[in-house]
């Protein structure tokens, strides 16, 4: 007796995929002595595009609480935004949210 045995080979490739996540940060803006509540809702709106509402809330959150988060994002798009802020003279940092 003889037997015949048809196999059918299934090859199984894997592939390794790098997920790098990337942990959302903010620019963070601290209160000071010389800008004005003006100023610092017009830097607002220029460098972080709030409307005037947003810019006036974040203004007074930075004002009575000493700081506020004004912008969240990556790294990469909120660093030309806080240097921009930076140099118009607010005192500002990007932070890990």
């Amino acid at each position: 007796m003889k037997f015949s045995f048809q196999t059918d080979v299934e090859v199984l490739e894997q592939h390794d995929t790098l997920v790098v996540e990337q942990k959302e940060k903010s620019i963070v803006v601290y209160n000071d002595d010389f800008n004005t509540f003006d100023f610092v809702i017009e830097s607002l709106i220029k460098y972080c595009g709030h409307t005037s509402e947003q810019a006036m809330q974040c203004t007074y959150l930075i004002h009575y609480k000493g700081q506020c988060a004004v912008k969240n994002g990556s790294y990469k798009n909120l660093k030309p935004i806080c240097e921009a802020l930076l140099e118009s003279g607010l005192t500002a940092k990007i932070e890990s949210k």
